[in-house]
């Protein structure tokens, strides 16, 4: 499992570090292109100049502080994970499922941790960086959108790939503590629930975002091209037209203004022109100073170009420029126009119009999220009525409306419905035969008890038959003897009468033990209303328990603590046969060792009566305690006759809504039976 696990790990780091190479190399070449950088203006000394790192070195270093993000969360999620498990595997037996579902939240936390650094950081950092060398808030934003397209994909990519390897672990652990903990019946009190609603947000809402951004950037660069180069022929055009004298009496910034001004611009309020003079100043139509990245591509790059004439105003910006060299009076000059392809009025109208898309898209999507949950939460409710027994109609079935996945999945509960249907009958008929046939088992154990237990009185009534037979021929004898006086009439006479009250207590006892049998051989299965009482539950005990615990030299030890008037409603002997079962127990526990004691104890609690039986045996082993009251399990071998605990728990349950529970350990065992009092029981209304 350790090398599995290990290998699991590795499977994970190589997963995200492959996805956030292979997306970083396809947008490598894409960036450039969508944000629309100058011609010729990276990886070169020019930006070297200008930025202080190339293209490539940015990108890299955005990369890395990607890459560096994603494996620290990682490496220390997977070490916190291993400690954990370290602990889990050595913890007790206890302590062993609190530990799996820390490790649970643990693991399930790091997909969605590392998918929130490994956008949220390197955006935030581009934004520092981009904000800094420039300051322009356009320029920014469409930088920031484009990598956070690219770590979006990237995010996306590991989520979805990492995901299953993540499910993996998780089932490997499962194993690993499922042998010897019950994890699943806690599994929804620790482990905080999740929706699959939120699972199809986060694998199809950002890759929407990237699709929609990588169309609306690809859209916006190739705008940006056409409209520039037709602008630029415009300019161009409109520049080389100009009529400038070599030679002038006027001021040559007079004559290059006036000759400048005399171009109709497209746009009044945008576009400008430009003048350099001789000594370098420089003026401007709208007071804006030129960029040193518009001179220096001016200067340095333009003539390098195809177009020797047109300059770019600064990565990712959407100004360009045209700019023409003249001559006047000897001296050199400059003149351009500085044109701006696309207003941030432009730009706030396809952002307002991706917004109100995403916002349709989002609510579609929870619309056919919700559809896809509720249609399974339809099929798991069902399921769950099953599982927990309540108002089951297992002719019920669920509509089947679509053809597709779920329609499958409603057909196989439908299936399983009708399986379950035929099950649950096969079972019914199987548990009554069951029970019939231990409580059968159950009764021929008895027979020698009650045989012994009928002995007794049967021989008693016996010889007070004779004795009253011998004072019967004696009186005969006495009639008309002038020797037998009135006095001897009445000794005879309480003699007599001494004999028949032997008889009455025998006859007595010998009726209730057929009472006791007699109850005990009512089917299993019947239900009564009637109610009984402590003391006759106890008696009845008494009758059919005696022989074996004689047999066995065991002393029952009875403790009642239950006030007289308390009652139970239902029917006594069920709740005998459970209870003589658990003393037997109790005696088979000792293996055949004499003079030993059983408790009996009965107490009211929190308005229930619980009755204890208690050995001082040594005790039940952890694997068997886990099975005693969910399967047909017994210690004894070939001697494991009678009710069963299995189905003395079914007893209770279903004829008293109360339960059994077992505390067990090297000194001896206790099985405690809580049954709630009715709310008219006189007990409960004397205390109120």
């Amino acid at each position: 499992m350790k090398k599995t696990l290990d290998k699991n790990w590795a499977k994970l780091i190589l997963v995200y570090n492959l996805a956030c190479i292979v997306v970083s190399l396809f947008f490598y070449k894409l960036v450039p292109t969508f944000l629309c950088y100058p011609p010729n203006s990276i990886d070169n000394e020019f930006q070297m100049v200008i930025n202080g790192l190339t293209y490539t070195q940015q990108y890299i270093m955005i990369v890395l502080c990607s890459l560096l993000m994603e494996n620290i969360i990682l490496i220390h999620s997977l070490r916190k994970a291993n400690k954990i498990r370290a602990e889990l595997l050595q913890a007790p037996k206890k302590n062993a499922t609190k530990l799996y579902y820390k490790l649970s939240k643990t693991i399930s936390r790091i997909p969605n941790l590392i998918y929130i650094v490994q956008i949220v950081v390197p955006v935030i950092m581009i934004a520092i960086t981009f904000s800094l060398l420039q300051g322009e808030l356009f320029i920014t934003l469409k930088v920031c959108l484009l990598f956070f397209s690219m770590l979006t994909l990237i995010a996306s990519i590991s989520y979805i790939f990492s995901k299953k390897t993540f499910q993996n672990i998780l089932v490997g652990i499962y194993h690993e503590v499922s042998a010897y903990s019950n994890i699943d019946s806690n599994f929804n009190k620790y482990v905080k629930r999740s929706s699959i609603k939120n699972v199809i947000f986060i694998v199809t809402i950002p890759m929407f975002i990237v699709t929609a951004l990588l169309i609306a950037l690809s859209g916006y660069s190739s705008i940006i091209k056409e409209t520039g180069d037709l602008t630029y022929d415009l300019y161009n055009q409109e520049l080389t037209s100009l009529s400038i004298p070599e030679q002038t009496e006027e001021e040559p910034l007079e004559v290059l203004t006036k000759a400048l001004s005399s171009i109709e611009y497209k746009k009044v309020k945008v576009d400008s022109y430009f003048i350099i003079a001789p000594d370098g100043n420089i003026t401007t139509s709208n007071g804006e100073e030129l960029s040193i990245f518009f001179k220096k591509y001016m200067n340095d790059l333009a003539p390098t170009q195809p177009e020797k004439n047109r300059t770019y105003d600064f990565y990712g910006d959407d100004s360009q420029g045209v700019f023409r060299n003249v001559t006047i009076n000897g001296e050199n000059w400059t003149i351009g126009i500085r044109y701006n392809l696309v207003s941030n009025i432009i730009l706030i109208g396809l952002l307002s119009i991706f917004a109100v898309l995403f916002i349709i898209n989002i609510i579609l999507l929870r619309y056919f999220a919700n559809y896809i949950a509720n249609e399974i939460k339809r099929v798991s409710d069902a399921l769950l009525k099953i599982v927990e027994n309540k108002n089951i109609d297992h002719s019920a079935r669920l509509p089947v409306v679509s053809n597709d996945e779920i329609g499958d999945l409603v057909n196989a509960f439908n299936e399983i419905q009708d399986l379950t249907k035929n099950n649950i009958n096969q079972i019914h008929n199987n548990q009554n035969m069951l029970i019939e046939r231990e409580r059968l088992a159950s009764l021929g154990q008895l027979i020698g008890g009650i045989a012994h237990n009928l002995k007794t009185p049967i021989m008693s009534i016996s010889g007070a038959a004779e004795g009253l037979t011998d004072l019967v021929t004696e009186y005969d004898k006495s009639i008309g003897d002038k020797d037998v006086t009135e006095q001897d009439h009445h000794d005879i006479a309480k003699d007599m009468s001494s004999w028949i009250e032997k008889i009455k207590k025998y006859t007595e006892y010998m009726s209730d033990v057929i009472t006791a049998v007699k109850g005990q051989a009512v089917n299993f299965s019947s239900t009564s209303n009637i109610h009984f009482y402590m003391d006759e539950l106890l008696k009845n005990i008494d009758i059919l328990m005696k022989h074996e615990l004689k047999n066995a030299l065991v002393s029952l030890n009875i403790t009642n603590n239950v006030p007289s008037s308390t009652y139970i409603n239902g029917d006594i002997n069920c709740l005998v046969q459970v209870i003589n079962n658990m003393i037997s127990n109790a005696i088979q526990s000792y293996n055949g060792k004499p003079n030993q004691k059983i408790d009996l104890i009965l107490n009211v609690k929190d308005n229930n009566i619980i009755i204890q039986v208690k050995d001082y045996g040594p005790g039940i082993p952890e694997e068997v305690q886990e099975k005693l009251f969910k399967e047909m399990i017994t210690t004894k071998g070939k001697n494991g006759t009678g009710l069963g605990l299995f189905v003395s728990y079914s007893t209770i349950k279903a004829h008293f809504n109360g339960n059994i529970v077992c505390n067990s350990d090297k000194n001896g065992t206790t099985f405690s039976i809580i049954i709630p009092l009715q709310k008219n029981n006189k007990f409960n209304k004397t205390n109120k």
